[in-house]
């Protein structure tokens, strides 16, 4: 028996007859054993109880007074005064929603949320005739509201005539919808879309709030209207994934959805393989599996000229870029991950390396604050971040030489993780459009993850290449500052009609520049505006 990879503690009586020599190697068995099984231990606390953040919490300096102890401590020169007559005031009594707070402090667009209006009587003029008083002035106090489940029904009068002259009946034809045939106006399909998929409401959530609003309709019909919808969308999306292929420096990574059932109770888990582009244009395309094959479907091999892949350390976009010649660079969080997660078991050497990249994105601050771009930010990061890339690899190397590292430790993997992809870590430096991390595409496809914690899985493989493509156009839109209510009933009224070699167009980037000043209104909007 190796006592190297024993699974179970031996018993009594087979220690007894253990010589030395496998005494030290279960020894040593165990002792891995149980520093791995703490690690664990500690990621399962953390995940529970603990702090999802990986920032690095510098600790105060002891010797920095709090700003009350320097207050206190430093000497209190008395206020000047002065003698004044004496007198009396009125105190005054101020409304906190009086006309000239509501003006100093607006907490709505008056351009986008309904007003309604509500004249209060004055009591005082009950009995008096209008020669007895005049109206000075008003003041308005406003109170924010809400309808349960506000539906609106557009009814559409049209009317038969016959004239006289031929004898013939005229009436106009019903308005048509973008969904032919369906009793659903844009405003609606818009709002469906945009509730599923942009705030994470279900469709049956959706379903009991039409119910309770006095609205019959059946929870298939709300499904087709959101496959239907979506499939609108697709050109749009397939313009949008298509200016991002083109771009010079990409960010992808890959997170998973259960989509289509497996079997009786299972759903297949697929991945999401999330590509962000260089104008801030982000997709969400599907694939069945995690696969390396997906990158190339997805990115092509076909790249730009000087094209750069940002990932984290999936070894699937490493094949990409050696088959493809593009750079592969690599995200320091990731890097910095490993370190953050070893502090428990080597809080010194994983301090000193979460200093030394906190150091680093000191510098990528600074280029934030001071707004520098091109050659200046390239020049900023050589003399500043190079410096610290060098020193931090040289302190990898001599970590490694350190005694006593079992290979299963989890500074060791970090330490490995690091060096092993030095090369790719070190992109960034030399080219300023590249950044040094991939948060920006972290913190875009968390509409994912958090869309899984209301919906939990797509139930059809269809399904969720429904919600990819809707869900890029609605993260984009919140990159570009666009409402994704007014872009949707647009592009949804618009996209029919817009010459199909144009259709680039209608991606939230290109607009926000050609349409967002005269956005398309569904009737409800111009008939109530």
């Amino acid at each position: 028996m190796s006592y190297a990879t024993a699974t179970r503690a031996p018993s009594a009586d087979e220690l007894s007859t253990l010589s030395g020599a496998q005494l030290v190697e279960l020894v040593a068995a165990q002792t891995q054993t149980i520093a791995s099984l703490q690690h664990q231990l500690e990621w399962f606390k953390r995940q529970l109880f603990g702090s999802k953040s990986e920032r690095l919490i510098v600790p105060p300096d002891a010797r920095q007074l709090h700003l009350g102890e320097l207050i206190t401590a430093l000497p209190v020169a008395p206020e000047p005064r002065k003698t004044v007559a004496a007198h009396t005031r009125r105190v005054g009594r101020v409304d906190a929603t009086s006309n000239a707070d509501a003006e100093s402090i607006p907490f709505f667009d008056e351009s986008r949320v309904p007003i309604e209006t509500i004249r209060l009587p004055n009591p005082e003029v009950e009995g008096l005739a209008a020669d007895q008083f005049e109206v000075i002035g008003e003041k308005v106090s406003l109170r924010l509201a809400q309808r349960p489940g506000c539906y609106v029904v557009l009814k559409y009068v049209r009317p038969l005539i016959k004239r006289r002259d031929t004898q013939t009946l005229h009436c106009p034809p019903a308005p048509t919808g973008v969904i032919e045939g369906s009793r659903a106006d844009v405003s609606f399909v818009a709002g469906l879309l945009l509730d599923k998929i942009g705030y994470h409401l279900p469709l049956y959530r959706q379903h009991q709030r039409l119910t309770d609003a006095g609205i019959t309709v059946s929870r298939p019909w709300l499904t087709q209207l959101a496959q239907q919808g979506a499939g609108l969308l697709a050109p749009i999306y397939e313009a949008q994934f298509e200016s991002i292929r083109a771009g010079r420096v990409k960010a992808m990574d890959e997170t998973p959805i259960k989509a289509g059932r497996a079997g009786p109770g299972k759903m297949k888990a697929t991945y999401y393989w999330p590509v962000y582009g260089e104008a801030d244009e982000v997709c969400f395309p599907w694939f069945a599996t995690r696969a390396a094959e997906h990158v190339y479907r997805a990115l092509g091999l076909s790249p730009a000229q000087g094209s750069v892949l940002l990932t984290d350390g999936y070894s699937a976009y490493r094949q990409y870029a050696a088959k493809t010649g593009v750079t592969h660079a690599q995200c320091w969080a990731h890097l910095r991950r490993g370190f953050f997660e070893a502090q428990p078991v080597e809080p010194q050497a994983s301090g000193e390396a979460l200093e030394q990249i906190r150091a680093l994105y000191a510098v990528e601050a600074a280029i934030r604050e001071r707004k520098l771009a091109g050659e200046d930010k390239r020049l900023h990061r050589v003399l500043h971040a190079k410096p610290i890339v060098d020193a931090f690899f040289d302190w990898v190397d001599r970590q490694f030489e350190r005694q006593g590292l079992l290979p299963s430790n989890p500074l060791t993997k970090a330490l490995a993780y690091g060096r092993e992809r030095r090369a790719g870590l070190e992109v960034f430096l030399n080219d300023p459009d590249v950044p040094i991390d991939t948060n920006h595409l972290e913190r875009a496809l968390r509409a994912i993850p958090m869309g899984r914690r209301a919906w939990l899985f797509c139930w059809t493989e269809l399904g969720a290449k429904h919600v990819g493509i809707v869900q890029s156009l609605l993260v984009t839109c919140r990159l570009h500052g666009i409402d994704p209510y007014t872009y949707l009933v647009d592009v949804l009224q618009r996209v029919g009609q817009h010459p199909a070699a144009r259709v680039a167009e209608l991606t939230p980037r290109l607009w926000k520049q050609n349409f967002a000043a005269n956005p398309l209104r569904s009737d409800l909007h111009r008939f109530s505006g």
